[in-house]
């Protein structure tokens, strides 16, 4: 059996959920999926969880997905299809979510981080939405990015795939707070201690209030979608892009200087 990906523990109720693949940043393949999904759940179920905790081991929060696992795959057999779950668990869990951020996130890991009722990354910790320059779009996680992000910035990083800071991404209302490295424990802490003072059932209530139709509406809007999303990915040009990023080379696309 394959060494799990995911850890699961928790400790005067919090539960933490620490991605463990670094030998691929973290990056979403089909057994951290499924043992993300498992984490979450288990969280969610447990009555003895108050606050739950997203963190990671190694230099990278998360790299988006597998795209090793992308390369040669038809639009029905991509790990993408599995996302909007993760996403809709996050967003819509009854207990608060956490996201705790000592590394880059690109792609689907900023989809995890969006749909966290609260993130915190340290400054040196990046970002980007790099779909576009694979030949792909950030369909599916729209769905829990747009509704954090200023529009003139979404434009802008969306469209460009440009890499972008800790202090913007707070700017932009991606994450709560930007902190030196050695600050990012205890702002964490901080943050789940006051969570950790509401009552379970009206913070519970209080996500549904701030979701309010945008989290009624979510089941539709990731169906739309994912339909979109997968249909990328299985292109010629997405596929283009993802061989591209395998062979470490430019895309076909790309002018020559």
């Amino acid at each position: 059996m394959a060494d799990e990906l995911v850890h699961y523990d928790v400790t005067g109720g919090v539960a933490t959920i620490t991605l463990d693949s670094p030998h691929n940043r973290n990056a979403l393949s089909a057994q951290l999926r499924r043992e993300l999904s498992d984490g979450l759940e288990r969280a969610i179920a447990d009555d003895a969880v108050r606050v739950v905790v997203l963190t990671h081991t190694g230099s990278v929060f998360c790299a988006g997905m597998d795209l090793k696992e992308a390369r040669g795959a038809g639009s029905s057999d991509q790990g993408v299809n599995e996302f909007p779950a993760i996403l809709e668990r996050i967003w819509t869990s009854p207990k608060p979510v956490v996201a705790r951020l000592a590394g880059p996130a690109r792609a689907g890991g900023v989809g995890i981080v969006a749909a966290a009722d609260i993130a915190v990354a340290s400054d040196n910790a990046t970002f980007a939405f790099s779909e576009v320059r694979l030949g792909l779009i950030p369909a599916i996680i729209s769905v829990t990015v747009l509704p954090r992000l200023t529009p003139r910035a979404a434009h802008e990083l969306f469209l460009t795939g440009d890499v972008f800071d800790a202090e913007r991404a707070a700017v932009i209302g991606l994450i709560n707070a930007a902190v030196p490295a050695e600050e990012l424990d205890a702002t964490v802490e901080r943050y789940v201690r006051s969570l950790a003072h509401g009552g379970p059932v009206a913070l519970a209530s209080t996500k549904e209030l701030l979701q309010g139709e945008s989290g009624r509406e979510m089941p539709k809007a990731f169906a739309e979608m994912l339909a979109t999303s997968s249909r990328f990915f299985a292109s010629e040009e997405g596929q283009e892009g993802i061989t591209a990023f395998g062979e470490k080379r430019k895309p076909s696309w790309v002018p020559e200087a």
